[in-house]
């Protein structure tokens, strides 16, 4: 029997990942709850495009409104693939669970670490977890999304999925199976390292995104907002090793040579901002490569925020690790949602020169 997938959150990840599946044959159903998105969908199909002619493809798939679920005839899905904000795991969990067959599970292919969340409603032994790294999509318009950067293919591992445990399993292998003609993927017996390793990346992108306005390369080639970016990269190093994650890499950096950068070490330091400045020149379409909470900025949505570098503050405190760079912009970042400040680069650049200030650096 064909295996059965749902995708609860049919935006950019979900959407791009969801989209290619169904290409590929698999009897997917995209579930999102953006009349527009859903209607746009049924009208002339899913669009997704990337940097390359030979990426663009409409995809007929088929498309539920979150309302239209409720129908006790609907066959049991094999996989449920959450792919919404942080903030909305819990729900969407709740939703897809009763649809779910007897021996199906939840996968998690979203930023930040939720599969505890997602455990506490279906079980450890029916959440499975899935990192997408470096993969910059956007839901740019209803029915249509772009990749706006290349393909990983050998040069760069995008999709990783493992096991809540550690160990590989038939049901991870076979969900790498069926991922990898979308992009490059590996079996992880890593999760929670590769979790907080692209918890590091987002730390260092996402808020400073929604704070400045800047696309990722822009804000990269601006010195105070990069130096600001690697205080907190080394702070949610320090933060994930106090917490005995064995890291992966941080996007292109080594976890040490990040950590002993954001401490003031001048030679890591010199690597690291050589690395990042190289990589805001990468190819792609710079203008477009913009982190999610900065494209949630733009449309007016709430952001993960709190999931993000919230979060890593939050843990910092826990463990007596405290990372203040990622609380203070927390508190930047809610300010600008509600208003009180608009997203500018002077927002971060004063933040910048406070932290390495006070570091006498």
């Amino acid at each position: 029997m064909a295996v059965r997938i749902a995708v609860v959150g049919a935006g950019a990840v979900g959407g791009y990942v969801g989209g290619h599946l169904a290409r590929l044959g698999f009897d997917v159903t995209l579930i999102d709850p953006w009349p527009e998105h859903v209607e746009a969908i049924r009208a002339r199909g899913l669009e997704l495009t990337g940097v390359t002619a030979e990426e663009a493809c409409t995809v007929r798939a088929n498309v539920l409104h979150v309302t239209e679920l409720q129908d006790p005839r609907r066959a049991p899905f094999d996989i449920g693939i959450v792919s919404v904000k942080s903030y909305d795991t819990e729900w969407a969990t709740m939703l897809i669970r009763p649809y779910l067959a007897p021996d199906g599970y939840i996968l998690s292919l979203q930023n930040c670490i939720n599969e505890e969340r997602i455990a506490g409603i279906v079980g450890w032994g029916r959440t499975v977890g899935c990192i997408a790294a470096r993969i910059s999509v956007d839901l740019h318009e209803a029915g249509r999304i772009r990749r706006t950067v290349p393909k990983g293919g050998a040069a760069h591992t995008v999709f990783r999925v493992g096991e809540v445990h550690g160990r590989i399993t038939p049901r991870v292998q076979a969900l790498a199976d069926m991922i990898a003609a979308i992009d490059s993927v590996k079996v992880t017996t890593n999760l929670w390292g590769e979790r907080w390793s692209k918890l590091c990346v987002n730390g260092m992108r996402n808020g400073v995104a929604a704070a400045t306005g800047l696309a990722g390369n822009d804000a990269d080639r601006d010195d105070a907002i990069r130096r600001f970016a690697i205080r907190l990269g080394g702070e949610a190093v320090r933060v994930g090793q106090a917490l005995g994650y064995d890291l992966e890499p941080i996007g292109t950096l080594d976890p040490e040579r990040l950590g002993r950068a954001a401490e003031g070490d001048r030679r890591a330091l010199a690597e690291v901002d050589a690395a990042l400045l190289a990589g805001s020149n990468a190819g792609g379409r710079s203008d477009l490569q913009r982190p999610s909470m900065g494209q949630d900025m733009l449309k007016g949505r709430r952001t993960e925020i709190e999931y993000i570098n919230g979060f890593i503050a939050e843990k910092g405190e826990a463990i007596g690790r405290p990372a203040p760079a990622h609380a203070a912009l927390t508190a930047l970042v809610k300010r600008v949602e509600r208003g009180e400040t608009p997203a500018r680069a002077e927002n971060v650049r004063a933040l910048g020169e406070q932290f390495w200030a006070e570091a006498g650096r």
